[in-house]
């Protein structure tokens, strides 16, 4: 099974390439000009087991939010891609990830509705170059065009960078449990209904 997907994303405001596969050693080739979010997108690569290509030109004399948000729905739609017709994945996803004195967790489903739910408090209003409410953006833009139900929530924590870190980390943790492919039911999609 290939589950590698690309997607070519250019608006006014943005110049995207993206490309992921699913069944990856956990490489990243990551440039967005954020250095902040490239340092969160590896870290979501390497724990989640991915192979992932990020490259994006974007209107960072504005702001980080466009090259963000912007590669959050691509991220989201090159997984929904990947997946296809989603048989065989195991579905639900569950991390949780200590940083230190920050916690994070995570839990994903692939239910072909999108939605999140996301609880963090930052203290400062950026990490490095990255606004910390982008973060939430980020999330949303990935959950929406993946069509995937997310909770993000971390409880405590005192250091953003490590708040932060630890959320892209159980993100990739829950969703690499989440497309892996349950042995037992291969050849079916894990729904009642049949699809996802």
């Amino acid at each position: 099974m290939n589950r590698v997907a690309g997607i070519g994303r250019v608006t006014k405001e943005t110049d995207i390439s993206l490309e992921i596969d699913l069944d990856g050693k956990g490489n990243a080739d990551i440039d967005t000009g954020v250095g902040f979010f490239d340092h969160m997108l590896n870290g979501f690569t390497r724990h989640g087991g991915f192979d992932l290509t990020v490259k994006c030109s974007g209107d960072l004399e504005v702001d980080a939010h466009h090259t963000v948000e912007d590669i959050g729905i691509a991220l989201g739609q090159a997984i929904s891609k990947a997946l296809g017709e989603k048989k065989g994945i195991t579905r639900y996803g569950f991390a949780s990830i200590p940083m230190d004195e920050a916690l994070a967790q995570c839990s994903i489903d692939i239910s072909g509705r999108g939605f999140l739910v996301f609880k963090c408090d930052f203290a400062a209003p950026m990490c490095g170059t990255m606004d910390t409410q982008l973060a939430e953006e980020f999330f949303r833009a990935v959950a929406t065009n993946a069509d995937i139900t997310l909770h993000l929530d971390c409880p405590y924590g005192a250091n953003d960078h490590h708040k932060m870190e630890a959320l892209f980390k159980a993100f990739g943790r829950a969703l690499r449990q989440a497309v892996s492919i349950d042995p037992r039911n291969a050849d079916e999609v894990p729904s009642t209904k049949g699809v996802l």
